[in-house]
């Protein structure tokens, strides 16, 4: 029996994936399992049984990346399950930024006492009339789930796109529309487009992405959007570049006191990927990754360790490793079960960065000694039986 905990309220449509070999528990010190959307992990005690963190979104700056995989435990997020929620808003952005939208509305508000608002309307909508998108240069930052999406959209809608990623994906190259200019220097994006939208994931390398160095390459009068993560942009230099008119308006997903209410900033209350779709999405894709793993030991969409998928085990066992990336561990690993006489079947070993994870299928049920030799070896952070 499986034992999860949800730190944030789940869609009961992604819960009603766990098997019967689950069960919901509300103490998350006897958790196999932890599903989280924006409840911060940082100053938790992580349970020693805790085997994985699923994250029903794709941000994870809530949850402490690097002390899970020390301790062996890995950690999921669910990319693209929200990406069209996200998609929308920033088109939905664009519009409320070429025409001000939020401002003639206000206008209509505050006169609604006025007997006389329709012809006053005529008078006053010059001043919130705007322009069209249509024909304007897009600068996509980040290829990923959503830049493809909102690049792909743009396009439909008749802009002229440019796209900057290099580590675009294949997957997102086939689905990238082939009217999107794929430029390899960013400055070219920052020199020639009228909207830039950034989407790239929130690392200490990404923090102030965007700041005066960059919107000094700017065109005057660009529209800034950031759907990702606010830490993204140097807000305070976006607020000096409004103020001298190199920034016509900034689009923001995320309210805080830097740039709420500030003049030339539409500041939405976080709500990209708050749709009753994109939450259900996410569930789902959340309960399928833990099954997968906790059942198989496979990992996917993980942003701690290597992708890793050796299917449904036959043989009689299968162990998990999670060890440092360093030399001759597979060497000693495939030497302690020949010295205990456990044959190995299949093996394979995935590497990212600083961490490794070894998965191997044995021909007999792996033993508590088995584990513990692995665990004797330097550099293991953690051995897991999978089945046996």
């Amino acid at each position: 029996m499986y034992r999860i905990n949800c730190l944030n309220p789940i869609a009961d449509v992604g819960l009603k994936n766990f098997s019967e070999q689950y069960e919901i528990t509300a103490d998350v010190k006897e958790a196999d399992g932890v599903l989280v959307r924006s409840a911060s992990m940082h100053e938790m005690e992580l349970p020693e049984k805790l085997l994985a963190v699923a994250r029903a979104g794709a941000g994870v700056n809530n949850i402490p990346l690097a002390k899970c995989a020390e301790k062996g435990i890995v950690v999921f997020n669910t990319p693209g399950a929200n990406a069209n929620g996200v998609k929308e808003l920033v088109l939905a952005g664009m519009l409320l930024a070429a025409r001000d939208v939020v401002g003639g509305i206000d206008w209509v508000k505050a006169s609604r006492d006025n007997a006389d608002i329709a012809k006053a309307a005529e008078k006053e909508k010059k001043n919130f009339a705007g322009s069209e998108i249509m024909g304007k240069k897009l600068g996509v930052i980040g290829l990923g789930a959503v830049g493809v999406q909102v690049a792909n959209a743009a396009v439909a809608l008749g802009m002229e796109v440019y796209g900057f990623d290099p580590y675009l994906s294949v997957n997102a190259a086939w689905s990238l529309s082939r009217a999107v200019v794929h430029v390899t220097n960013i400055d070219d994006i920052y020199s020639q487009c009228d909207y830039i939208t950034i989407h790239v994931p929130l690392l200490e390398e990404t923090k102030g992405y965007i700041n005066a160095v960059s919107i000094a390459k700017m065109k005057k009068g660009v529209i800034l959007l950031n759907y990702a993560r606010d830490l993204l942009v140097n807000e305070k230099d976006v607020l000096e570049a409004i103020q001298s008119g190199k920034i016509a308006r900034y689009v923001s997903d995320f309210p805080n006191p830097v740039t709420a209410g500030q003049k030339g900033c539409i500041v939405i209350p976080h709500l990209g990927a708050s749709t009753e779709e994109a939450e259900d999405n996410c569930a789902v894709m959340a309960v399928q990754e833990m099954m997968d793993y906790l059942e198989n030991g496979n990992i996917r969409n993980s942003v701690n360790y290597p992708a890793c998928d050796m299917g449904v085990c036959t043989k009689a066992g299968r162990v998990a490793v999670f060890h440092k990336n360093i030399a001759n561990m597979i060497t000693k690993f495939t030497a302690e079960f020949g010295q205990k006489g456990i044959n190995i079947s299949d093996m394979t070993n995935k590497s990212r960065g600083e961490v490794a994870y070894t998965m191997l299928d044995v021909e007999a049920a792996p033993t508590r000694e088995i584990v513990e030799a692995l665990e004797g070896i330097d550099g293991v952070f953690r051995v897991r039986i999978v089945k046996g």
